[in-house]
This record gives C-alpha cells, structure tokens and sequence, in this order.
C-alpha cells in the first residue's frame, strides 16, 4: 500500500476506519431547497464521516423516486452544476465533500476542467455511476492529479475478476451496491448486501461502504457487521421532501450513528 496514492477522503475514511469506527456518509440533493448547505452542516455534527452531495439531472439512471423526486424540485429552483459547486467552495463543515453526479455533466464541461473547478470547490471525491471502469481512464487521470478520488462502484452481479479490477481502481471508498435496481428505501435488508460486503472485503483494504436499500439503524447495523460503512440516500432524502429539514435530517442521521457506535 505504500506507493498507492489516497486524496484526503480516503485518508479521512481510512482513518476513522482503522481506529474501530463505522463510517456513515449520508446524501442529500444539491439545491433542493434554501437551507441544503445548512443541512450538511447538520450533518457532519450529527455524526456524518463524508457527505456525498447529488448535483441534479434530468436523466438520472440509479435514482428512484424520492431522489428523482429531489432533482426535479432543484432543477425547477434553477439548480445548475456552476451553482451547486458555487455553495460548496463556501461550505466547510469539517469532513470531507463527496459529489455524485452523472459523466454527460462532467464530459460537458471537460474532465480537467472539472476536476480543477471540483478541486477549487474543495470537494473531495466524485462518484459517476454511469461511467464504467473500462471507460473511466481519463476521468481517473484528471481526478487523481487533481487530488480527488474517484469511487467507483461494484454490483452485485459484477463477476470476481472484474470485482477485484474494481476495488483495485476505487479511491476514496469502494461503492458496493447493495442490491439489484435503483436507489430507494426497503422494508427489508436485501441477503445480496451482505453477500457484495463481504466479496469487496474480501478483495481490498479501501473502505467499503454498502449503498441502495440502507433505511434504518437496524439495517445499517447489519450492514456494518461486514462492511466498514453504509451511504444513506433516499431514507434521508424523503425527509427532506416532507419538509423536514436540517433538525430531522440530523436526527435520522444520529439516530444510525448512536445504533452503529453502540455495537463498535
């Protein structure tokens, strides 16, 4: 591992790891509502090691409902990647920013372009769900000389040679995802996240953190009993929708870091 170079999201997630601690790193939608800035901050005081922010789009292809819900409401505010990378340079919150966007966005703007103006923004990690590893060269490239990691992500039906290719090329975290589908709440943990856990354990020392079904403390917290950390989404999302704001946000999110620090 010597000679493998991390950005700061990855120090800071490997970090927290290595001393005994569960990571969470919660989304939310960039430009959802006035107060979005002032619900990160929530965040990273309620217990948050990273927040990955969604800069919407009109053609999202991981998203459900709640989270393409979201990006409708922000791109009718007016939301655009410039604006949502504008409130970030300002936002410093004390744990590191993780943007989630799409690769039409990022290719629109120019690969170096964007992963300068990311840098400048003091934004930490990019997942681009719909760029896949073999494609991904340049991005990576632009990024790591950047001093951004990128994360990639894995499938559960992704097959083991190309799973370990994967955990290989990820930074910052490897992204398992936890079932078959798009991003949404369950009413039950899917068998297929601990099983995705457990393979991209199995294959690297870089974080991993399950996302895509995660919804409550219980599941988060047999999550963690394999992975090193879960991404919450759509649970969190949804009570922003309901008008919930930075108090509810960082009461759910609370909530799932008390579950996991009591059992670690």
């Amino acid at each position: 591992m010597s000679d493998r170079i991390m950005g700061p999201l990855e120090e800071c997630l490997r970090a927290q790891r290595d001393r005994g601690r569960k990571l969470i790193v919660p989304y939310i939608t960039g430009g959802l509502d006035d107060e979005w800035t002032e619900v990160i901050s929530a965040l990273a005081v309620a217990g948050a090691d990273a927040i990955e922010i969604g800069i919407p789009f009109s053609d999202p292809v991981m998203d459900g409902p709640v989270i393409q819900e979201a990006s409708v409401r922000a791109l009718e505010r007016g939301t655009t990647p410039q604006s949502v990378i504008a409130e970030l340079s300002r936002t410093q919150v004390g744990v590191p920013l993780v943007v989630m966007t799409y690769v039409n966005l990022v290719a629109h703007a120019g690969f170096h372009r964007m992963a300068k103006t990311l840098r400048d923004a003091n934004v930490a990690g990019v997942i681009l769900p719909d760029l896949p590893l073999d494609e991904a060269g340049e991005w990576m490239s632009e990024a790591a000389a950047a001093g951004i990691d990128a994360v990639q992500l894995v499938a559960p039906t992704t097959p083991d040679e190309r799973l370990a290719r994967i955990c290989e090329a990820s930074r910052g975290f490897v992204y398992a995802v936890g079932l078959l589908g798009v991003t949404g709440e369950r009413t039950e943990l899917a068998n297929s996240s601990l099983v995705i856990a457990q393979r991209c354990k199995d294959e690297t020392t870089t974080p991993v953190l399950v996302g895509v079904g995660v919804s409550n403390p219980e599941q988060a917290v047999a999550i963690c009993s394999v992975a090193d950390g879960v991404v919450i989404g759509s649970a969190l999302v949804r009570r922003l929708l309901d008008g919930q704001g930075a108090e509810g946000a960082a009461g759910f999110i609370g909530e799932i870091r008390a579950a996991l620090d009591s059992r670690w």
